[in-house]
């Protein structure tokens, strides 16, 4: 969890390009908690699957991630995740397969 966002933002990013993904890249400041967040909106025609970042600051001024939820399209519950490795593992093994069974639904 000591990873940097700075870092998570550029894997993540190249993933997405590399397989033709679209992305847009929020920051939301929340009022009530010291708490920051990203929020990646990511598809290949619509931006309809979401990727958000929670980090705080260190002492030091250094980013740290206190967890990243994935909500694909159509999904019902988010899955979160502690790390950026753990992240792309997922996406590189349900990525696909979730975007073709939503075209198969939304087909028939």
């Amino acid at each position: 969890m000591s990873e940097e966002v700075a870092t998570i933002l550029e894997r993540t990013k190249q993933f997405l390009t590399d397989n033709g993904y679209k992305y847009k890249k929020e920051y939301m400041r929340p009022l009530l908690t010291p708490a920051n967040i990203y929020i990646f909106k990511f598809g290949r025609e619509k931006l309809d699957n979401r990727l958000i970042i929670r980090y705080d600051h260190k002492w030091t001024g250094r980013q740290r991630i206190k967890e990243i939820d994935l909500r694909l399209h159509k999904q019902r519950h988010p899955r979160v995740f502690a790390t950026e490795t753990d992240l792309l593992g997922y996406l590189e093994d349900h990525l696909l397969s979730h975007e073709a069974k939503v075209h198969d639904n939304e087909t028939s």
